[in-house]
C-alpha cells in the first residue's frame, strides 16, 4: 500500500511546492504497461489501479543487458496477467530469473514472492523472514547484492513499515518502493509506521544522490530526485505545523484533526488519513509537543 493525497491548506501554515507538478510525467491512468527505464531496468505496471496504488504496483526487471539473468524486485499481485507481462519482460530482455526481492511486506508488493520464486526456480529475498519463506534470504542493511551481472546496495528505509527496504542500481538509480510514489506522498501509518523513522530514512535516501528515483506506485522520477525529497520532507514538517495549528483552534480527537486538516482529500482515504494522523501525533508526543491519548484528546503541550 503506498497512498496519496494532495497538500490542504490550513489557516497561517504555508503549503511547500511539489516540484513534480511542472515535471512532463504521464497523467492518472496513462502509464505504458512495460517501459525500458535504463539499460539495467524495465518497468511492468500491474494491473491493480486504485487510490492507494495509484496505477498500480510497479515491478522492476532489473539485469545487466545481454548478461541472461534479471532480479525481479516486488513482483507484486499474484495476478496471471501480470505475471505473463513480466516474463514477456524477461524474455524480451532474454533473460531468466534468478532472484525475487522485495522492499515491504505488504501484499500489494510481496504477494507473488513466495509463488513466482517457486515459479522461476530463484531465491526470494526481503527483510522480513516470513516474506522470504522457508529457504529465503532475510537481507541485512547495508549489504551489496551481486546478481544477474550487477550489485545491488540493500538500503534501509524503514518507516513506512518496519521491513521497508530500498535498492540503489550502479547507474545510480533507487528502487525506493513505498518511501516515495510517483504522484502524491507515502502514507505513514500508526501503529505499522513510524514518522521519526521515515524522517530519517528520507535524509538517508537524499544522502545518496540518486540519479532516479525508482517508485512502487506511479511514474519514475528522473528531472530532479533530490528535490521531490526535500519536498517530502517539507511536506511531513507542513502536516506537523497543521495539527499544531488544528488543535490551537479546538480540533482535539484524531477524527476532527482529519476533518481539519484533510478537508480537501476525498472521504474514500480519509481512513489512511487518521492513521497517518495518529503516526505524525505519536512523534509529537514522543517529542513532547503535545500530551493526551491518542484514543482521546490531544492538546499542545
Amino acid at each position: 500500500m503506498g497512498g496519496r493525497g494532495p497538500s490542504t491548506t490550513v489557516p497561517g501554515v504555508s503549503t511547500p511546492v511539489d516540484p513534480r507538478t511542472t515535471w512532463d510525467l504521464p497523467a492518472p491512468g496513462a502509464m505504458p504497461r512495460t517501459a525500458a527505464l535504463e539499460p539495467l531496468v524495465t518497468r511492468v505496471l500491474a494491473p491493480n489501479p486504485s487510490p492507494m496504488t495509484l496505477d498500480g504496483t510497479n515491478t522492476y526487471v532489473v539485469g545487466a543487458p545481454g548478461g541472461g539473468q534479471a532480479v525481479l524486485v516486488d513482483p507484486g499481485p499474484d495476478d496471471p496477467a501480470h505475471l505473463a507481462a513480466v516474463e514477456a519482460a524477461l524474455a524480451g530482455r532474454d533473460a531468466r530469473c534468478v532472484a525475487v526481492l522485495v522492499t515491504h511486506h505488504h501484499g500489494d508488493h510481496a504477494e507473488a514472492a513466495l509463488p513466482w520464486g517457486a515459479r522461476f526456480g530463484a531465491t526470494v529475498a526481503a527483510a522480513d523472514a516470513r516474506v522470504a519463506g522457508p529457504g529465503g534470504r532475510v537481507l541485512e542493511p547495508g549489504e551489496r547484492l551481486h546478481l544477474a551481472g550487477t550489485a545491488v546496495d540493500v538500503v534501509p528505509t524503514p518507516g513506512h513499515t518496519a521491513d521497508h527496504l530500498a535498492f540503489r542500481l550502479e547507474s545510480g538509480a533507487v528502487l525506493v518502493g513505498d518511501h516515495v510514489l510517483g504522484r502524491g506522498t507515502s502514507v505513514v501509518t500508526s501503529p505499522e509506521g513510524d514518522v521519526l523513522a521515515y524522517l530519517e530514512s528520507l535524509r538517508r535516501v537524499h544522502d545518496l544522490g540518486p540519479s532516479a528515483l525508482y517508485c512502487g506506485h506511479g511514474p519514475e522520477l528522473t528531472e530532479d530526485p533530490g528535490a521531490v525529497l526535500d519536498f517530502y520532507l517539507a511536506h511531513r514538517a507542513m502536516r506537523e505545523e497543521q495539527l499544531l495549528a488544528a488543535l490551537r483552534e479546538g480540533a482535539a480527537t484524531v477524527d476532527e484533526l482529519v476533518a481539519v486538516v484533510y478537508a480537501e482529500v476525498p472521504r474514500e482515504v480519509w481512513w489512511a488519513a487518521a492513521q497517518s494522523t495518529r503516526a505524525t501525533l505519536a512523534k509529537l508526543l514522543a517529542e513532547g509537543a503535545v500530551d493526551g491519548d491518542l484514543d482521546g484528546r490531544v492538546r499542545r503541550a
